[in-house]
């Protein structure tokens, strides 16, 4: 019998894991998972699904999802990556994370099956994710790709609704360094006669979709077209939202407990899901969307959104870590009052690192780090990236040496942010 710390040891060594060393994890085909499924007598098809893919967005998505499907009382599975601190809040049942034994069972009970397919740690993941919901009988599963839609494993599930929150440039070198080429493979998660909400209009991406929906005769809807914010306030918990649809519908002070700017398009999304939801088998109340909107975070476990660290000093972590996540996070940084700005950071090496680079305000002191995994970019080379853009600080051994020279610096006045990839956040929640 192995302890949890012992499975996780197994998983982390033996298994390619993308977060780790990048795309020489990744498998660009769906045999691996569909061997691992038939094995498990193919739990996914007996869960039903959405399917929830996009480069920003789609983790916050989900567990608004998630939350309102719980309130309307339906039982809920959450799927969703990558973790922060445990590995077992990638997939849980009404909030509560997977036990760690049905862990530990899970991969003991199928080394050979692992020995044989060779899976990576995310095959695996799925994998355990649509056994565990199986078996815990969810009403509903929430399922969020990993990367990409047409190739990612999570992607050999036939959902009642799809969602593509949006496109921007990630994972160029394996899903397209074009616009049009990154929404091709988002596009993957469209299913024949199965309505698809797109969150964004996207120019360069919207002939894509609209292709792709009348290829398989699924109903296409533009959330961000579709609803309109008429009035908007924000407190250090929550927004407090106006918000109509073209059809009538009317949300009145409606609160989200997630802070970041980036979720005023986000709800538009999950709100245009709700509608697409309630025209199928689902019933889901006007109470339950408000209800489950305003306890995202206690009834999901949802962290690193623009997350408040402490108050004293006022410390917030991000987890946006491309082009447009970063573009979000700056314009909100831009909004808080501070006097000073320090910025704990670090990227990965896979990333489009100058052109993030150039997005940072200059008017902050730099603390350099490097998240504690292969990927994690050298922090003084990130610093020397950084020079010419105007980012000036220190180099620090990890995370957390940056983040508690950082304390040691900041007045009461001042901000301490701390991101530029999602697992420099991970060490220090």
């Amino acid at each position: 019998m192995s302890t949890y710390q012992q499975t996780l040891d197994y998983m982390f060594s033996r298994l390619p894991m993308f977060h780790r060393i990048g795309e020489a994890a990744f498998k660009a085909d769906l045999n691996n998972i569909i061997a691992l499924s038939e094995a498990l007598g193919n739990p996914h098809k007996q869960l039903k699904c959405i399917h929830i893919a996009g480069t920003n967005g789609k983790g916050s998505t989900s567990h608004m999802l998630a939350a309102i499907l719980q309130e309307a009382g339906y039982k809920t599975g959450l799927y969703t990556s990558p973790h922060l601190r445990d590995f077992r809040e990638r997939i849980r049942v009404n909030g509560q994370m997977i036990p760690e034994q049905a862990v530990i069972d899970f991969v003991d009970s199928n080394k050979d099956l692992f020995e044989k397919v060779e899976p990576s740690f995310f095959e695996m993941g799925v994998a355990l994710a649509f056994d565990h919901f199986k078996k815990e009988n969810v009403e509903i599963a929430v399922i969020e790709t990993g990367l990409g839609g047409r190739l990612d494993s999570t992607n050999i599930i036939n959902p009642i609704l799809s969602v593509i929150t949006n496109i921007s440039f990630d994972h160029t070198a394996i899903l397209g360094d074009t616009i049009e080429a990154i929404a091709f493979e988002k596009a993957g998660i469209i299913k024949q006669n199965t309505p698809v909400v797109i969150g964004q209009l996207q120019e360069k991406a919207n002939d894509v979709f609209v292709g792709k929906a009348n290829e398989m005769n699924a109903v296409l809807s533009f959330a961000s077209e579709k609803w309109t914010i008429t009035h908007k306030e924000k407190t250090a918990q929550n927004w407090l939202l106006d918000i109509k649809n073209t059809s009538g519908k009317n949300y009145q002070q409606l609160q989200l407990d997630l802070t970041g700017n980036y979720q005023l398009k986000n709800i538009k999304t999950v709100l245009e899901a709700i509608e697409s939801l309630n025209k199928s088998a689902l019933q889901i109340s006007d109470e339950s969307v408000y209800s489950g909107l305003k306890q995202v975070k206690k009834l999901t476990g949802l962290l690193g959104r623009w997350y408040t660290l402490s108050e004293n000093p006022l410390i917030i972590c991000d987890t946006g870590h491309n082009i447009d996540g970063i573009t979000q996070v700056v314009e909100q940084i831009n909004e808080t009052r501070f006097n000073n700005l320090h910025v704990v950071f670090g990227m990965v090496k896979d990333k489009d690192i100058t052109h993030v680079l150039e997005l940072m305000p200059q008017n902050a002191c730099y603390y350099f780090c490097k998240a504690d995994l292969p990927r994690g970019m050298d922090a003084t080379e990130l610093m020397k990236m950084a020079e010419p853009f105007g980012l000036k600080g220190e180099v620090y051994p990890s995370v957390n040496e940056a983040l508690t020279a950082a304390k040691k610096n900041v007045t009461a006045d001042d901000l301490i942010f701390v991101g530029g990839s999602t697992f420099v956040v991970a060490e220090v929640i």
